[in-house]
């Protein structure tokens, strides 16, 4: 059970602690393990919703999407401002891209993304809280973590050493793509044959076309377009089930 614990250490704020320096052959097993922490952390938004039932809507959002963010750490909010802000400022050009993402200082389009993206989560999160669609709390974080998993499946990993490049270069193929298809499977059977086939077809076409985006402009992907795909697919599902 070593993967999962890495996967959970490094995705959540839990505190969680490991001994020393795993294996890099440990840390490419632990990308298997992503979608389930995603489910882990929608069984917590789940049954925090539930806790919060009669709450003001707007309260019971807003705590929803707290937690949400707190879960993570803002991991993958910090990959999301830091791409937008090299997204813009990198001018089409890939090495002055990649050098902006290396700079920790965030500049006025990356806050403008934050407020945006955390904007559309909690007015989606609020209308499906009024129309009582509590699965789609499981859904969302499975289909964002899988997303991960399966960007590490497809496409390369462009800076040299580091976390990233032995995730990329330690993990399991084919269980990758089995867990992938685990993920669907279980999307459908939370979500139902409305629900679940909606967000997944969300997933799969935003995870397309922002791939696509990314080999253009980079080649393929790094630790900071990982965490803005996944924050713009949850964002993605969450609005689009909200319209369903």
């Amino acid at each position: 059970m070593l993967p999962f614990w890495i996967a959970l250490q490094f995705l959540s704020s839990l505190p969680i602690r490991l001994p020393g320096m795993p294996e890099p052959k440990e840390l490419g097993r632990s990308l298997l393990f992503y979608p389930l922490v995603g489910l882990l952390f929608g069984s917590i938004l789940w049954g925090m919703s539930i806790a919060l039932a009669g709450a003001p809507l707007l309260l019971h959002a807003a705590l929803l999407l707290t937690v949400w963010v707190l879960l993570s750490g803002a991991l993958h909010l910090d990959g999301l401002a830091d791409s937008a802000d090299a997204w813009l400022g990198g001018f089409g050009d890939r090495e002055r891209t990649l050098t902006i993402m290396k700079d920790p200082r965030s500049g006025p389009i990356a806050v403008v993304t934050l407020v945006l993206v955390l904007l559309l989560k909690f007015a989606a999160l609020l209308a499906l809280i009024e129309q009582g669609q509590g699965a789609v709390l499981l859904i969302v974080p499975l289909l964002g973590r899988a997303a991960l998993l399966g960007l590490f499946l497809t496409t390369p990993y462009v800076r040299a050493g580091g976390l990233g490049q032995a995730l990329a270069d330690h993990l399991p193929r084919s269980a990758g793509w089995r867990v992938l298809a685990l993920s669907a499977l279980g999307c459908l059977l939370i979500g139902g044959m409305v629900e679940g086939l909606v967000a997944l077809l969300i997933a799969i076409a935003l995870f397309v076309w922002l791939r696509q985006v990314m080999l253009r402009r980079l080649g393929g992907t790094t630790g900071d377009t990982a965490g803005a795909l996944l924050e713009l697919l949850e964002m993605a599902v969450l609005v689009g089930l909200a319209l369903v």
